[in-house]
């Protein structure tokens, strides 16, 4: 199934920190260094997509879409991050920081949901979306 994100522009200028974050899948096209979760190969990179937030700074979660790139393969899953339970502060300009490492079964052994698409779709959308 193809990934599919819309791009629109807003108040606050999600759509700059959207992009900025979608790029740290597709190595060479995001902003400096990245980290990885799983593992440090270069193309082993987690990042997310922020769905909904209110305030940061008085939000008690954050729903996103943890992307998780492993090789040419991009997986998405849904989240609840709460702020709360973070070890370190939740920062919006950098969330993918407290995205968790990408797993495919949870606490109580049930699947996680997730959805593969690929980064060349990836790149795709950041093509029409400058």
């Amino acid at each position: 199934m193809p990934l599919i994100l819309k791009a629109t522009p807003s108040r606050s200028g999600c759509s700059r920190s959207r992009r900025r974050r979608t790029t740290r899948t597709a190595p060479g096209l995001g902003p400096g260094p990245e980290r990885s979760a799983g593992s440090p190969g270069r193309d082993e990179v987690d990042s997310c997509l922020v769905t909904s937030i209110t305030d940061p700074a008085t939000a008690d979660f954050v729903f996103c879409w943890p992307l998780y790139r492993r090789g040419t393969d991009v997986y998405v899953q849904n989240a609840v991050v709460f702020l709360g339970e973070l070890a370190d502060a939740f920062r919006p300009t950098e969330p993918w920081l407290s995205v968790e490492p990408r797993g495919t079964v949870d606490e109580d052994g049930n699947e996680i949901s997730e959805w593969r698409t690929t980064i060349d779709e990836v790149r795709a959308f950041l093509s029409a979306h400058p």
